[in-house]
This record gives C-alpha cells, structure tokens and sequence, in this order.
C-alpha cells in the first residue's frame, strides 16, 4: 500500500508532517475502533467482562504477543509502557548495598531517575559508561560497556535500541557474557516490537521489557514484561491487591491489580494482524531506505550506521536553541531535538505513513532557518 493510502488509515493531523513516531508511536484506525469495542464491551457488561471473561481474554492477548516475539506465553505479563516493566525488574532485584548496576550513558531519561532512586534506596550505585559516538560496530561498543564490570557488579541494564541516540546496542551478546559472570541482565526493548526483529528467548535477558504502543502501533497503554522462569517467584507488580490471594502466581500477581481498563492488552493481536494484512515487512523496508539517506539529504552526521526506522542526527552548534519548536510553530512539523552532553541531536522518525515528500519538507525546513541565521 502506498504511504498515501497508509496515512489515511491513521487518525493523524493531516497538517502536521509527523516524524516523531518514535516518541509514543500512533495507532491506526481500524486498531483505535477496536480498542473501543473493548471498552464499550467492558462498560455495557462490566462485572461479566472483568469478573468472567478477562482471566480469559488476557490469555489470548499474552498467546498471540508470545508468538510474535517467540516467548512461552506464561512468561510475559502486560504492563502500561516499559517505564513500569523495568520498575517491576529494578525492585525484584534485592540490590544491596555497595552492589553496583552497570549501564550507558545513552539510556531512556526516565529511567535513569528509576535507578537513581532504587540505587539511592537500596544504597547501591548506578553506573553510566561513556558509549562512544558515532557507533560504528557492536564489538567496540560491547567492549565499552563491559569495561565497566567490577567485583560489585550486580546487574547489567542498557536498550537493545536506545532513544535519544537510535543505536542498536549487542545486547545478546552482553547477556551471554553476563550470565557467564552471574550478572543479572534487565533490556529496554521499547523501541523494538514491530521495529526490528524480536526473539527474547534468544536474547536471553533475564528481565525484557517492551512497548507495543509505539512501532507495533498498538494502543497507548500497552506493553509487556517478560522475566526468566526461574525468577519469577521473586517479581512484584507496582501494585499488590487480588492477585496475592490463594495460589499466587506470577501471571495472577500480575493481572489482579485492581479495576483497570485491559482493552489496550487486548487490542494487541488486533494491532499485529493489521500489519501482518499490510505487508509490514516491506514496508518495514521502505522506512529504513528513507531513514538511511536523511543524512546526507539534511548535510548532519548520524550517531551510527543505518538499519533503524529511525535516526539521530548531531545538529550544528549554531542551530537555533528553539529549533523544535520553530520546526513546529512555522513549518508544523512534529520532530523531537534532544540536549545532551556531546551536543544537541535531531531525530527523524520514519513509519508506513511517511514518504520522501516528509523527508522534503524537514530539509527545506531547516535551509530555510540556515538561511535566515
């Protein structure tokens, strides 16, 4: 389907050139009416639906996510975004002091202040190694972060892709090694269902935690945790109700948090068969073709080599400080510009909707700014 008619399946503002599907991702249409057929389900019937049915429904929604990302089904549960996945995986860890959490410096800002805080309460100590830009192979990355390994090193946290910067991190690879080391492993993958393949038990982390709402085009609220088997009895939800009682287990725990509305977990299998209807193999393809030649179309270095539907881009040191909103305010493009410590980064995202024309648009953007400047 050409990306004229794939916009059209989206609830999008036509007006706006969106390119910032990286941050919380959109949801097509015929998946966004569905997730309110599960909410008007729940609310014409809701003691049958909640009471009677969810145990049910959610165990399909888990079977169908399971196989997508080649997962025992009883080994994932669903959380509201990857922020809560990873919280779930930081407190099931039983830090103590002196232990150390070994990371990068390239990860999800949010996070950062989740292990800042768990680190702070546990009096354990949240380590950031520099990651050299731009990345040019996963074995010097790898070596970089590994180098950071001490006798105190009680886990390992990093993104499988990160956001800011939109590098692919080795992070199979870092998991072999630190299962070797007794390391326990926790991965970021919000940025990975539907973006780039996804085998977790090929992974093997012992902790994956990620988003369905952004590149699988799911409803906002959904995402998972999946957690090694073996863990399991020792990893708490956020919230601790119905679940706890009787025979506990790991799903129960998980499921029974109270009243809350499932239907962006159950509006998941909609989301993957509606891309499976679109081919989004191939369209997969034509992201990364027109996310490979943003560089050179906008004259900016990337942080690392092409392979993303996404790509970040250092920004000159003369680039206005209010450029995203400019970008926004004058020529209504959506497009996120991040601060960092090496210097300021453009990232374009690029999904089924977008076409050469957006990638047009941005670059008469910003000559038009450098001419003005």
């Amino acid at each position: 389907m050409p990306p004229a008619d794939l916009r059209a399946e989206f609830l999008l503002d036509p007006d706006i050139v969106f390119l910032n599907h990286g941050s919380f991702g959109a949801c097509p249409r015929a998946v966004f009416e569905r997730y309110q057929e599960w909410q008007r389900d729940l609310e014409r019937r809701p003691v049958e639906f909640l009471a009677r049915r969810l145990d049910g429904l959610l165990a399909d929604s888990r079977a169908a996510l399971a196989a997508y990302v080649s997962a025992d089904p009883d080994d994932l549960v669903f959380v509201p975004n990857v922020t809560a996945g990873i919280n779930v995986a930081a407190w099931a860890l039983d830090l103590q002091p002196g232990d150390e959490v070994l990371s990068t410096d390239l990860e999800y800002g949010a996070l950062d202040l989740a292990w800042d805080h768990v680190c702070r309460y546990t009096r354990a100590r949240y380590v950031r190694m520099p990651i050299t830009l731009p990345l040019r192979n996963h074995a010097e990355s790898l070596e970089e972060i590994w180098a950071g390994v001490t006798e105190r090193t009680r886990a390992l946290f990093l993104s499988h892709v990160t956001s800011e910067t939109a590098v692919q991190l080795p992070v199979e690879e870092l998991c072999a090694r630190a299962r070797e080391a007794a390391i326990a492993t926790i991965v970021d993958g919000a940025h990975v269902p539907a973006h780039i393949p996804l085998d977790v038990a090929a992974i093997g982390a012992d902790y994956y935690s990620g988003n369905c709402h952004k590149w699988l085009c799911a409803p906002k609220g959904s995402a998972f945790l999946h957690v090694r088997r073996e863990l399991q009895p020792n990893v708490h939800p956020l919230v601790i109700g119905w679940g706890y009682k009787d025979d506990a287990t790991f799903l129960s725990r998980h499921e029974g948090q109270g009243t809350r509305d499932p239907s962006a977990f159950l509006t998941v299998p909609d989301a993957i068969e509606w891309q499976r209807q679109h081919d989004w193999g191939a369209v997969r393809e034509r992201c990364r073709a027109l996310t490979a030649q943003t560089p050179a179309r906008l004259g900016l270095e990337p942080t690392g080599p092409a392979g993303l539907q996404m790509v970040s881009m250092r920004l000159p040191e003369d680039a206005p400080a209010n450029l995203q909103q400019r970008l926004y305010d004058e020529f209504r493009i959506e497009i996120p510009v991040f601060d960092r410590s090496g210097g300021r980064l453009i990232r374009a995202s690029f999904q089924g909707y977008n076409d050469d024309s957006d990638l047009d648009a941005l670059a008469d953007a910003l000559d038009a700014i450098r001419a003005e400047a």
